[in-house]
């Protein structure tokens, strides 16, 4: 099927809680190939698959342990509560990015770089490169009903293969922390890049949560042609399961509006690519916003207008970055990053000289 036509389908309230473009685009990996050259000395360092057995002992890592360090070395499972929805950080790999993060964020100053690195100073390895988590989030709701937000790099042989260090471990992690492929009912995908869809199909086509609907927005589907990798991998094998379901805008995926109600919804944060969209999980009194790839280097949440060389739409993406961060901080909402070196992080604004950002572990 070179164009399937998926029927949006909105969701309702949870009874039971009261053009082309992207990075397996030519270009792209072009650079990246390109990149990975002429760093040289630079190499992936894959992660080795982890299996319940070579698994560290499961135990979910608290927030407070977390803030000794980054999630990398704090634990593959970083717990938080907000209000009645458990979140699960899970890393499913951690690794170089292919070439120099200048190279990355050619906008980026002096200045900022050093803002960065107050935030997030695991980010910044030998000669510029970029380190980086690869993140996926976990919602579970009362009753043990599970949201899973992004499916990380996949196993060895994905599409991520080409640059990012597969395979990932996110089937184990998981597994350490009590959920099974079969508790997940529902997956959302931020946006169609490899590195958020690795583990949503195995290699063969086949959905890897088998009762969960994954979510999209209609833009980010329509907007891939019909050879691209993201349409033949994912998006294909989805849709012949029944298990693809694509969004219109902003849409509550469970839950209530209400005040204090508490609610998971879908944000539009377009810009990275087309139809990128964030996750609001408001527990009443305290809020977390999944961020998906709206930002994905500490020098983003230091100076905003900082643009990434493979974001789509560069204005739009700069645009999405603000608005979504000038929610965080009207609303006192946490952050939930995909690939920064710690997972939860607050929002920040200048206090003064020299002060920047304070980070919330």
């Amino acid at each position: 099927m070179n164009d399937p036509t998926v029927p949006a389908v909105p969701f309702a309230e949870d009874p039971g809680a009261g053009p082309e473009t992207g990075p397996d685009r030519p270009g792209r990996r072009r650079l990246l190939c390109g990149a990975l050259a002429v760093a040289g000395a630079v190499a992936l360092r894959p992660l080795a698959a982890a299996t319940p057995a070579a698994a560290e002992p499961a135990a979910a890592e608290s927030a407070a342990a977390e803030s000794a360090g980054s999630a990398s070395s704090a634990g593959a499972v970083v717990v938080r509560r907000f209000g009645r929805y458990e979140v699960l950080a899970l890393l499913d790999a951690h690794g170089p990015f292919p070439g120099t993060a200048q190279a990355a964020f050619p906008d980026a100053t002096a200045t900022d770089w050093e803002r960065a690195r107050r935030l997030d100073p695991a980010t910044f390895g030998p000669g510029d490169t970029w380190e980086l988590d690869f993140r996926c989030y976990a919602v579970r709701r009362p009753g043990g009903r599970v949201t899973l937000v992004d499916t990380g790099i996949g196993p060895a042989g994905s599409p991520a293969s080409g640059w990012a260090p597969v395979p990932g471990r996110l089937p184990a992690v998981l597994a350490r922390a009590g959920i099974a492929p079969a508790d997940v009912e529902t997956v959302v995908l931020t946006h169609l890049h490899e590195d958020h869809y690795g583990w949503s199909v195995t290699p063969e086509g086949v959905p890897v949560f088998p009762n969960a609907r994954y979510v999209v927005q209609h833009a980010e589907a329509a907007a891939l042609g019909p050879t691209r990798t993201a349409r033949t991998y994912v998006v294909e094998p989805l849709f012949r399961a029944g298990q693809l379901h694509e969004v219109d805008g902003r849409t509550v995926l469970a839950g209530r509006t209400r005040p204090g109600g508490g609610a998971i919804t879908l944000l539009p944060t377009p810009g990275h690519t087309p139809g990128h969209q964030s996750v609001l999980v408001d527990g009443g009194e305290d809020r977390l916003l999944l961020t998906g790839d709206v930002l994905v280097h500490a020098v983003q949440l230091a100076t905003p207008a900082v643009r990434y060389l493979f974001e789509a739409d560069p204005e739009t993406a700069r645009r999405s970055r603000e608005r979504l961060l000038g929610e965080a901080r009207r609303t006192g909402a946490v952050l939930g990053t995909a690939h920064l070196n710690r997972p939860f992080v607050r929002p920040w604004t200048p206090t003064g000289q020299g002060r920047v950002l304070r980070s919330d572990s």
